[in-house]
């Protein structure tokens, strides 16, 4: 899990990133602030969508660090006894910053974004065919433009 900047209304916003051992896409948030609430934020939505991590490889943000922290507590007052894991490797956490080289890469060239509802779009759809571009959405051989035509409906 890593956070990355985006420039919106010549202002850096932040793109929370999760990504698993094997390089694929678990989440994405584009957040206002990088803070305890937004990282909270972050991690139920993974969650919610994902499953529980048993592990979570981060670098030494104290926001992301405390915004786990309270899953465990809530994961807690749930009556669960399984908590995350809170590895804070700065090495291990290369998957991910690797991987936002992808998003810069398309992003950069943009120079910023006017408004925050056009930055969640598009950064939403660069997400998507990154993920299809990476085969995570079929188990079979199926091509990129097929995944893509299927999502479009």
């Amino acid at each position: 899990m890593d956070e990355t900047y985006i420039k919106v209304k010549g202002e850096w916003v932040y793109l929370y990133r999760a990504v698993d051992k094997f390089g694929d896409t678990v989440d994405f948030m584009l957040s206002e602030k990088c803070d305890e609430a937004a990282a909270t934020l972050f991690f139920k939505q993974a969650i919610n969508n994902n499953g529980f991590p048993k592990k979570v490889f981060m670098d030494k943000s104290g926001a992301n660090f405390v915004g786990l922290e309270n899953i465990n507590f809530l994961l807690m007052l749930a009556g669960i006894i399984s908590f995350v894991e809170i590895l804070q490797i700065k090495y291990l956490n290369n998957i991910v910053e690797q991987d936002h080289r992808f998003i810069k890469k398309i992003t950069n060239p943009m120079m910023g974004f006017k408004a925050f509802y056009s930055a969640k779009a598009t950064i939403a759809g660069i997400e998507t065919a990154h993920i299809i571009r990476k085969g995570q959405l079929s188990d079979e051989n199926i091509p990129a433009y097929k995944q893509f035509m299927v999502l479009a409906g």
